[in-house]
């Protein structure tokens, strides 16, 4: 792969982590601050399930860009994405259920863009930092025998 190809295949990976992040916070955010029974009444699920849904949204949000902002734990991005792939493939089967197959249009499409993620930053599954920062700091301990 082209030099200039591999930066415009990055720089829509992060253009596409960061829309999905808004996405994720946004969707988090208001699951945490609607009331109880408004959230219960929506979605036909306990307050605890949904809070628990709204904290992974949260932060698989944080997840999808924070670890290659700050270059660390990188192999949490594609990790991030497949959780919330997760979350979206139970979003489509209950929009399904309850609401036909047009509603599951959105979340659907949520998840196809969760899996690009996922397969675009497959290299940082393979994040050598932490590998070499551990080889180093044995070494140094080794050094100092």
């Amino acid at each position: 792969m082209s030099a200039a190809l591999s930066r415009r295949r990055g720089a829509a990976l992060w253009v596409l982590q960061s829309l999905l992040c808004a996405l994720f916070l946004f969707a988090g955010i208001v699951k945490l601050m609607m009331p109880a029974a408004v959230l219960a009444a929506q979605s036909g699920f306990s307050i605890a399930f949904m809070r628990f849904i709204s904290s992974a949204e949260l932060l698989g949000a944080l997840g999808l860009v924070l670890p290659g902002l700050f270059r660390t734990r990188r192999q949490l991005t594609p990790m991030a994405a497949a959780g919330l792939l997760v979350i979206m493939l139970g979003a489509v089967i209950v929009s399904i259920a309850r609401m036909g197959v047009a509603a599951a249009a959105l979340p659907f499409a949520v998840g196809i863009l969760l899996i690009i993620v996922a397969y675009g930053r497959r290299g940082w599954l393979q994040d050598p930092a932490p590998r070499q920062a551990f080889q180093r700091s044995c070494a140094d301990a080794g050094a100092g025998v």
